[in-house]
């Protein structure tokens, strides 16, 4: 063996698959933090979007085709799926990795860890991000023992979860919303702000085309109510650039024409100045939560996908804030009870002082101390666990 050869086996190769949108901001401050660690010790590869490729690791290929939502739009995109898995497994073997990080998105990164594991056992596996054990499919934790090696959790409950379900080692190193409490919480200004009339309603309908297109009807004809009602308030619509177009031509039929948010930095603005929300359900439901803004949720899918919610879901809420505090402060309204009717005065009841809106921000005062991570980051936790596992 040459000298250059010894000295490019002692720098350990980490290869992170991230394949969707949530994944590569994971992955970015993972990266940031091993850099942190390791200094430039290491090499990173892997699959990501731009989150990732601002840290200075290129995707194998774009992650936008695997966004997909929804079981009808599978069987069209499978071929390409399944080509995606089989060139991602062959680029984790060839690069012969110290460590494979797979981060969240399980439809696609658990099949590639399974064929990784498969052909070449010696490669360490890490899961950042729990596959929804705890809501359905149950059994699918004790399966990931054959090819995880260990488990990094983001929610305070889920170690508990996969030791009851015979999962793989599991550790809990905090939700990356940790990160972000200092631009959730609003100052003395802005707290001020959050009880002015009138009061800022957030209107948060979903970040996928499909989620506007099936939501932004009925949170119209919401705000509609609310209005005949004599009720005041200033709608804002954070969304992101490639949704502005579609979220303009659906809501150019609402009574209050909302103000609508593109840049981070005005979503965060209206998260600390904002009085209630009306938000699909979904990661953004625990950002709320860590602001402080009580809200009203809702989620519909198709009948197809419902029948099968129906029969293997199981829990009793959808909202992670419900879970991690272990009631359910957050009401949430589904499928056929998705509806103007049953949105505008749940909405009422908590942008006026009332017990319901009491309760919530009392709940959610509580969420920090639960989810507290000992004052240490969680992507600086995460690194901590990648680095322990090299081989």
């Amino acid at each position: 063996m040459s000298a250059g050869e010894s000295d490019a086996r002692k720098s350990p190769t980490i290869f992170l698959i991230a394949a969707e949108e949530s994944g590569d901001r994971l992955g970015a401050g993972l990266i940031k933090a091993l850099r942190a660690r390791l200094g430039a010790a290491f090499k990173i590869v892997g699959v990501g979007g731009r989150h990732m490729a601002e840290q200075g690791v290129p995707s194998l290929f774009p992650t936008d085709e695997l966004s997909i939502i929804g079981l009808a739009a599978i069987p069209k995109r499978l071929p390409m799926i399944l080509r995606r898995i089989r060139e991602t497994t062959d680029a984790v073997l060839m690069a012969r990795p110290d460590v494979l990080v797979i981060i969240d998105s399980p439809d696609f990164t658990h099949r590639v860890a399974r064929r990784v594991r498969a052909r070449d056992p010696s490669i360490p596996i890490v899961d950042y991000v729990s596959p929804t054990v705890w809501v359905w499919r149950p059994g699918r934790a004790r399966k990931m023992r054959a090819y995880i090696d260990r488990l990094l959790a983001v929610l305070p409950f889920e170690p508990e979860v996969h030791r009851k379900l015979s999962g793989p080692p599991c550790t809990y190193v905090g939700h990356p919303l940790l990160d972000e409490l200092g631009t959730l919480r609003p100052d003395k200004q802005e707290l001020a702000r959050r009880s002015a009339a009138p009061p800022l309603l957030l209107v948060l309908p979903g970040s996928r085309r499909s989620e506007i297109k099936r939501n932004m009807a009925i949170f119209g004809d919401t705000l509609r109510l609310l209005r005949a009602q004599g009720v005041a308030f200033e709608p804002v619509l954070p969304t992101v650039p490639g949704l502005l177009d579609s979220v303009r031509a659906a809501a150019a039929d609402w009574p209050v024409q909302p103000r609508i948010v593109v840049s981070d930095e005005d979503k965060k603005a209206a998260f600390r100045t904002a009085r209630a929300a009306l938000a699909k359900s979904g990661t953004v439901t625990l950002e709320l939560a860590l602001a402080g803004v009580p809200m009203v949720t809702a989620y519909r899918v198709t009948e197809i996908e419902a029948f099968i919610a129906r029969r293997v879901i199981q829990t009793s809420s959808i909202i992670l804030a419900n879970l991690i505090l272990g009631e359910n402060v957050i009401p949430e309204f589904l499928q056929q009870d998705f509806t103007a009717e049953n949105l505008a005065p749940a909405l009422r009841d908590i942008l006026e002082d009332t017990p319901a809106r009491q309760r919530q921000v009392e709940a959610f005062d509580r969420l920090e101390e639960i989810m507290s991570t000992g004052g240490k980051r969680p992507s600086e936790l995460a690194a901590h666990n990648v680095i322990a596992m090299l081989r």
